[in-house]
């Protein structure tokens, strides 16, 4: 046996005692022979990525075809090796898994193929799963491999990877893989936010650690004296997943991070109910907290007990209750599928779920594949936020219907069918008639009345509270088709008011030049289709208004003109050079002040200007500014710095970090204990619980700027602070 394929066969033999090694260790020998003159951009031999990701999938525990497939999948696109002969030697069901995967390695996620190459992605996967399982352990290797690529191509991969591979892997219930996949995306596109929250987690870590063991041993103590064969561990924490709580749940680093989570493996179904009761008669649960999936798995074939108790010092602490076959299914998903589906049956230790039944989301996907003409909707269907818990509703009939937290009987009536939901009038919700805009809870039953009239349609009021992917785009789509005129009129409109609303020429912006400049660029057909995207909300009337003032130059050349026939500050009573720390060349008797745009200090490069009536402005060469001002080269002036004992610089800096309760005061704080007398100062918190501060201080020695760069650096929470070029920009 190639010594190479040790560590393979040794996964293999644990994972899939049955497989066929020698026809895995063929398909070696075939790409390697193939890829013998091939390097990786690493400089490693190509074949160690083909072998790399059938060690991933061996690890998921797949069978032997995926393997071969796994070795061979680069050999059709990249070698002279073709799929007929591929066929001939291997057969045609790894024929096909190459086949597959390989169409899927031509999927380009630009903005435009992106939509229609995804859909193809799906209806290939709905021919074999396997294929997309291949994808998916091919692009961790890759990610994992990162490093070794341009910038803009780590960023555009990792990208993808969070937004189209990563949310993949969550629905065909591969946990193992999508976490890492989040981790190694989230690392490479927002390095800062990652370090800053690896920091966080590791000063906590000892002290978490200790309390995790306390919480084990009485859990496992409790169910050894109930006599309930048990395994007892924590449960690892994903950065990713710490962040993506802070912005979902709107709370801070340590709410989440000190939420203990405890893991429970037991032999049977009736175990994990037999140590839910045990646990509760410990400590007392947090009512709401407690989920049921075995009764009623989620979309993944996911299953377990969820609830929250409260813990020793009156902390909260998350269990999972499960079997260990639903311990596996949960963190390999789909590709757990072939390992148990000889001993699962129809109902075996796993509970409900059937192996017919399991990829129900995969049959739903197609039907909306099938039904929708429009591949960016189908995208949209598919990007449906994944992040969000379901609620479990059922039709009259006892069917049961999954829908986002928060769903209405909208969602509801849109889940049945479109016909339904475009026709909806009302709804009865376990017998009492609810306004279409009530949020369903678990268990309840819903009734839908609908229109008989041919002219019924849905409300543009109804994007207002709908929560699934799935009616927003159904809505849209109806408003695009039947009432275009009408959102091209209301799109105008929105365009017009967001103008008069920041004072702007509108008579120049609106000009049909500059408008279909845009409506290129935005990949509209004309004007008329921009106009109907922003009255059908697919694109906001401001950022439209943005793009357009930006592709005219902007309205910086208007501010500065605002500057220079403003009062200069009196810095200190000195109005002349001297206390600006700056000298005209050829007089030192000019007035001059420094540039509020760009706000320079002693070691940048300046250029000065000569205003009408005010002395002399100082701008930083790189001031975006500066290129209007040269349009004037006559009242360029040359000037260099000379402070002295009591001239004052004002700096503006900017501070990055994650949202948390008392950031503002511990950053004021910081900075006046660094001496710094503040000016101003302006917060904003994205969706994505990052918070912007811009603080602009005043400044003797600008040598004294680095301590208290260092200083804000220090703070929990914050991952960036620099110096920026505009004091209000």
């Amino acid at each position: 046996m190639n010594p190479v394929l040790e560590p393979l066969f040794r996964t293999v033999r644990a994972t899939h005692p049955k497989a066929d090694l020698r026809l895995i260790e063929r398909a070696y020998d075939v790409a390697a022979y193939h890829h013998r003159d091939q390097k990786r951009k690493s400089g490693d031999p190509y074949i160690t990525h083909p072998l790399a990701v059938a060690t991933i999938l061996a690890e998921l525990g797949t069978d032997d075809e995926t393997l071969c497939a796994a070795l061979l999948h680069d050999t059709v696109e990249d070698t002279a090796y073709s799929l007929d002969e591929l066929r001939g030697d291997f057969g045609d069901t790894i024929g096909s898994l190459v086949d597959g995967v390989t169409k899927l390695d031509k999927v380009k996620f630009g903005d435009a193929a992106q939509a229609e190459t995804v859909r193809k992605m799906v209806v290939a996967m709905s021919r074999d799963i396997r294929v997309l399982i291949i994808k998916l352990a091919d692009r961790l290797h890759n990610m994992r491999t990162m490093r070794y690529l341009p910038e803009h191509k780590r960023h555009q991969k990792s990208r993808e990877t969070l937004e189209i591979f990563a949310p993949l892997a969550h629905r065909l219930g591969m946990n193992t893989i999508k976490w890492e996949l989040e981790d190694l995306a989230f690392a490479m596109l927002y390095p800062k936010r990652y370090d800053e929250i690896a920091r966080m987690v590791s000063e906590r870590a000892p002290r978490r650690d200790l309390f995790l063991q306390e919480v084990i041993e009485k859990v496992s103590g409790d169910l050894r004296e109930a006599k309930i064969r048990a395994v007892v561990k924590g449960r690892p924490k994903h950065y990713y997943s710490v962040y993506q709580k802070m912005i979902a749940r709107d709370v801070a680093f340590d709410d989440i991070y000190d939420l203990v989570g405890i893991r429970v493996l037991v032999d049977s179904v009736r175990d994990c109910y037999a140590a839910l009761g045990t646990i509760h008669a410990r400590w007392n649960p947090v009512p709401g907290r407690f989920k049921d999936y075995i009764a009623m798995p989620k979309f993944n074939m996911y299953q377990s007990l969820h609830t929250t108790v409260i813990g020793p010092e009156g902390k909260p602490v998350e269990l999972q209750i499960r079997t260990h076959a639903m311990h596996h299914r949960a963190e390999y998903g789909v590709a757990a599928h072939w390992k148990y589906k000889e001993e699962v049956g129809s109902a075996g230790p796993t509970g409900k779920v059937k192996p017919g039944s399991d990829m129900a989301w995969l049959r739903q996907l197609l039907d909306w594949q099938k039904e929708t003409s429009d591949p960016g909707e189908f995208l949209e269907s598919l990007r449906f936020d994944l992040s969000v818990s379901e609620v479990y509703v059922f039709t009259p009939k006892g069917q049961v219907i999954a829908l986002p937290e928060g769903g209405t009987p909208v969602d509801f009536a849109y889940a049945v069918h479109t016909e339904v939901g475009h026709r909806c009038i009302g709804a009865r919700v376990n017998g009492r008639l609810v306004p279409l805009e009530s949020r369903l809870g678990n268990g309840d039953t819903v009734e839908i009345f609908t229109s008989k009239s041919p002219d019924a349609g849905p409300s543009r009021d109804w994007l207002k509270f709908v929560k699934s992917g799935r009616a927003r785009n159904k809505i849209r789509q109806w408003f695009s088709k039947e009432r275009r005129e009408t959102a091209i009129e209301a799109g105008k409109e929105a365009i017009g008011r967001a103008m008069r609303k920041q004072g702007l020429p509108l008579q120049r912006l609106m000009s049909g030049e500059a408008l279909l400049a845009l409506a290129r660029d935005l990949r509209y057909p004309d004007v008329s289709a921009l106009y109907a995207a922003v009255g059908e909300g697919h694109i906001a009337a401001q950022a439209v208004v943005q793009k357009l003032v930006a592709s005219i130059g902007g309205v910086d050349s208007a501010e500065e003109d605002i500057a220079e026939t403003s009062l200069p500050t009196r810095l200190r009573g000195r109005p002349r050079g001297g206390g600006a720390g700056v000298v005209v060349a050829g007089d030192a008797d000019v007035w001059v002040r420094l540039s509020k745009c760009c706000t320079p200090v002693p070691g940048d490069e300046i250029v000065g200007f000569v205003t009408r009536g005010h002395g002399v402005s100082v701008h930083r060469a790189d001031c975006t500014n500066v290129q209007q001002l040269k349009s004037q080269p006559d009242r360029l002036v040359e000037v260099s710095w000379s402070p002295s004992d009591d001239s004052v610089f004002l700096v503006a800096i900017q501070v990055e970090a994650l949202d948390r309760p008392r950031l503002l005061s511990d950053v004021t704080r910081t900075l006046s204990d660094q001496h710094v007398n503040i000016l101003s100062a302006s917060v904003t918190t994205s969706r994505d619980r990052v918070a912007i501060s811009k603080f602009t201080f005043e400044m003797g020695d600008p040598k004294h700027l680095g301590h208290v760069l260092k200083a804000v650096r220090s703070i929990q929470g914050v991952f960036d602070v620099y110096r920026v070029s505009g004091a209000g920009s």
